[in-house]
């Protein structure tokens, strides 16, 4: 769990450093042309889904892959690291939302204050968090948007992929998704190419590989024995600790400063999430991913 922190948590904070010479767009093809071979070579003998499940599985991509990790990077282009980090770790928030609506799970008073409180904070957090050290580290309010709607779009894309993937298999329907969303990706990845400039350095290469491979697929793969090791609702408690690695290293990397606004913002969106994950009583568990 310490390790996967880690790797996600600093996920934001690096999409950042990749921002700094490829557009939002192409960074996100880029990632997934290094994911999805990985996937489909993990995924070998066992690529074999109904054809019935394929416009599903194709929609999944486009949702979480196309819309989710597109609209992420262009969050991330418009927000500080620090911003960014806090804002994306919303996802389980919206996942409570989307499961009450799909999946008829109940939602306590408390996990309702829980999600208030948690919105509150993320306005804290958008007017607190200023200016880092260049343009950047700045927050926009179009940033904390295009955030959240990558928040909404990855929590709905894994309350569906677990319906999915419980009937086909999670490395089949990984593999077959991020294709898609690959595919769906690449087209607007080639205008962006026609009218933006690109710089391929070695930082960038660096930032690809570790979103393609480390956060991506490794990060998959480790949620996956941590779900088979303790329960879901202890392996999601992940969230609460990768803001911290995230902060660190804007602050360190980016220069964020982070006022009283921006801490309270914090409390306020953390203790939030763990009001709306919270749940007192036994329940079947279920899977609770992270991009």
């Amino acid at each position: 769990m310490f390790l996967l922190a880690i790797m996600w948590g600093l996920s934001i904070p690096i999409t950042k450093l990749g921002l700094e010479t490829i557009p939002p767009l192409t960074l996100t093809a880029m990632r997934f042309l290094v994911a999805v071979p990985l996937f489909l070579v993990l995924a070998a003998g066992r690529l074999r889904v109904p054809w019935q499940a394929v416009p599903n599985i194709v929609a999944l991509g486009v949702m979480g892959i196309t819309l989710g990790n597109v609209a992420q990077s262009f969050g991330v282009q418009g927000t500080s690291a620090s911003a960014g980090t806090i804002i994306s770790a919303t996802i389980p928030i919206f996942i409570v939302i989307f499961a009450a609506i799909r999946l008829n799970q109940p939602v306590t008073g408390r996990q309702w204050f829980g999600l208030l409180a948690a919105f509150a904070g993320i306005a804290l957090v958008a007017i607190g968090s200023g200016s880092g050290a260049d343009d950047l580290s700045k927050t926009t309010l179009v940033g904390v948007v295009w955030m959240l709607v990558s928040a909404v779009a990855i929590a709905f894309y894994y309350i569906w992929s677990a319906q999915l993937t419980a009937k086909h298999g999670t490395l089949p329907v990984a593999a077959w998704n991020a294709l898609a969303g690959l595919v769906a990706i690449l087209p607007l990845s080639g205008w962006e190419l026609a009218h933006t400039p690109v710089h391929i350095t070695m930082q960038a290469i660096w930032v690809v590989v570790y979103l393609g491979v480390l956060v991506t697929v490794a990060g998959l793969l480790l949620w996956l024995y941590l779900l088979r090791a303790v329960p879901a609702r202890i392996a999601a408690s992940v969230q609460y600790i990768q803001p911290v690695f995230g902060i660190a290293a804007a602050s360190v990397l980016f220069g964020d400063r982070l006022g009283l606004m921006f801490a309270a913002g914090v409390v306020l969106i953390l203790g939030g999430l763990a009001l709306a994950v919270a749940n007192k009583r036994p329940a079947p568990e279920a899977a609770v991913t992270h991009e």
